[in-house]
């Protein structure tokens, strides 16, 4: 135990309100147990439920989630050093910062719903103070890098102007009824995401047959009780919480380090109903992929999907390159590593038992393609994973 963090005393201006908020004070006090155990404040609210310090509190250190100008106004006031964990105030003097990579978050977002079919793409973010707009800057820019075009939901009002259930209901059913179907739409969270598919309920629009949702975070609760259930880009809020405690330990011991934003990349892609589609209009690709989907784990190569599906090689090779940019042996290929990563990431699995998980014959075979893929051996991805925990 480092004896130099006994009795340290750090305030987490963190929300528990949703589990990407729980999973970052998570990682703050794993990191805390390990290197001392922190006196930890955990979101002090005052009666109108705003951010307050108590009176007699006198800290070393500050992790927060940076929300308002006035919270921000309320911190600078203080004499303790502050890591911020979010992307609404990002890159401000005095102030280091332990984020998302929204770059990162995009471009799984895009990926995810390539490999569907899509062409046709949307981003959905009423306006709000609670997150930037870089998100959906981010992924309109990978969209139009990909030769798309991405369709912004902008409803005309400003940000803290107030707007009613059924005015708001009106103006995103108008929006949605102007996208070309089937459509994917980013949603900037998890709850707008929900709000998303209550609204294409009471407009008739099918999800995900005619609008596929994604949400760009993960809220357990809300993607879960979401009908139907919520897609959704899993964050790493536990290894944000870690990764920003070990900065503010050293601040708190007078260090300055040169680097003074450190990104963090989504863990992946949860996937659930609202995007469990295949936007494609030719039956045998159809049926292809989801014939990969449900046995690419199995050792199967492309001649048990011809068995499967009546079509020539050459037909279907010609189709999969049309609509995916891929062979069909590259996709069983593709769906077989991006499992390899998620089990690398995710569990304490052996190289060896994820290559078996994943329907590699072996380790080597998986670590061969892998690195092609990934130009990272299994273990050197897991490394870095580890060592951006910490």
């Amino acid at each position: 135990m480092d004896q130099r963090n006994r009795n340290r005393r750090v305030a987490v201006l963190v929300e528990t309100e949703d589990s990407w908020g729980c999973g970052v004070i998570r990682g703050i006090a794993d990191y805390s147990q390990d290197h001392g155990h922190w006196h930890l404040l955990i979101d002090p609210r005052d009666h109108e439920q705003r951010t307050a310090f108590p009176d007699l509190w006198e800290g070393d250190g500050i992790i927060a989630r940076i929300g308002s100008r006035t919270q921000l106004d309320q911190l600078r006031e203080r004499s303790e050093p502050i890591v911020n964990v979010d992307t609404v105030f990002e890159g401000l003097d005095g102030i280091y910062d332990v984020i998302t990579d929204d770059t990162h978050r995009a471009q799984l977002a895009l990926s995810h719903l390539r490999d569907r079919g899509f062409e046709e793409f949307a981003y959905f973010a009423p306006p709000s103070r609670k997150y930037s707009s870089k998100r959906g800057k981010e992924f309109i820019d990978a969209v139009q890098q990909a030769g798309f075009k991405c369709r912004e939901y902008k409803p005309g009002y400003r940000v803290g102007r107030k707007i009613g259930w059924e005015e708001q209901q009106r103006r995103v059913s108008r929006w949605l009824n102007s996208l070309p179907f089937p459509v994917a739409v980013l949603t900037v969270d998890a709850y707008r995401g929900r709000q998303l598919a209550e609204i294409c309920s009471l407009s008739g629009i099918r999800v995900p047959d005619e609008v596929a949702i994604l949400a760009g975070d993960t809220d357990e609760l809300m993607c879960d009780v979401c009908t139907p259930p919520l897609s959704s880009i899993s964050l790493a809020g536990r290894r944000i919480g870690f990764q920003a405690a070990a900065l503010l330990d050293r601040l708190m011991h007078g260090e300055q380090p040169e680097c003074r934003s450190y990104k963090v990349p989504p863990q992946g892609i949860i996937s659930r109903q609202s995007t469990d589609i295949l936007a494609i209009d030719d039956e045998a690709v159809v049926r292809a992929l989801r014939f990969i989907q449900t046995h690419a784990f199995q050792d199967i190569v492309v001649k048990d999907i011809l068995n499967e599906v009546p079509i020539s090689r050459r037909s279907l090779e010609i189709q999969f390159q049309h609509y995916l940019g891929r062979s069909p042996a590259e996709e069983i290929r593709r769906v077989r590593l991006e499992k390899g990563q998620e089990l690398l990431a995710r569990t304490d699995l052996s190289i060896g038992e994820i290559a078996v998980a994943c329907g590699f014959a072996n380790s080597t075979r998986f670590g061969v393609a892998f690195r092609k893929s990934f130009g990272q051996t299994p273990l050197a991805y897991r490394k870095q994973l580890v060592r951006s925990s910490g």
